[in-house]
């Protein structure tokens, strides 16, 4: 399953949290856990069958109308044909250091977020400081946009990286365009040396 999460984020083109794949806990107040997530199906399978535990196998995992299965029947045992076997392991040990690498660069943004705020003033709209945001490193900017971006109103789950491209251009490449459209009626707007995100009802009625 890790493998299969690491493959997926890769084949979207996702960043290092995708590349992570599921943690071992998860949820509000560690609802979910998943406490044998290193160990491979026949390992697991093997200590069930030795305990007269029953196996459940859930019909979508061999359905080839789903990705993940595909790539679970097709797509993994091809690579290890190939590459040879450990390919598994290998894209589980990518996943781990993938978190651990997301967890310090989102730590990092918690603390790049507080710095580039910017108050609202009478000469400006408040937000996100360019200045400071262009001095950050591009995973530590990028991180800070897409966080704005979903505290405005934009669903995490529609805001791809062609989005987030986009907000970062009005910080690195702007030369005076216009305002830029997120999901969830979003509007991102570089004005008085800041970059202003906002619901577009909220732009609206600001101006």
């Amino acid at each position: 399953d890790q493998a299969e999460t690491v493959l997926l984020g890769l084949a979207r083109g996702s960043g290092t949290r995708s590349l992570s794949g599921m943690a071992a806990v998860s949820g509000r107040n560690g609802r979910y856990r998943r406490p044998f997530l290193q160990l491979d199906r026949q390992t697991a399978r093997t200590a069930c069958l030795a305990q007269s535990l029953p196996v459940w196998d859930d019909p979508h995992n061999s359905d080839p109308s789903f990705t993940r299965s595909r790539l679970r029947h097709e797509g993994l045992p091809a690579l290890e044909k190939s590459l040879g076997k450990g390919v598994v392991e290998a894209l589980a040990r990518t996943a781990q250091l993938s978190r651990d690498d997301a967890d310090a660069l989102d730590a990092w943004a918690d603390d790049a977020e507080r710095a580039v705020r910017a108050a609202p003033s009478g000469d400006g709209p408040g937000g996100l400081d360019v200045r400071k945001l262009a001095a950050l490193p591009p995973a530590i900017r990028r991180r800070v946009l897409r966080r704005a971006a979903v505290a405005a109103g934009s669903p995490a789950g529609s805001l791809f990286a062609r989005h987030i491209e986009e907000m970062d251009r009005l910080v690195t490449d702007w030369h005076g365009q216009g305002a830029i459209n997120l999901p969830g009626r979003v509007e991102v707007r570089r004005r008085c040396g800041n970059l202003v995100i906002r619901r577009g009802d909220e732009a609206a009625a600001g101006h």
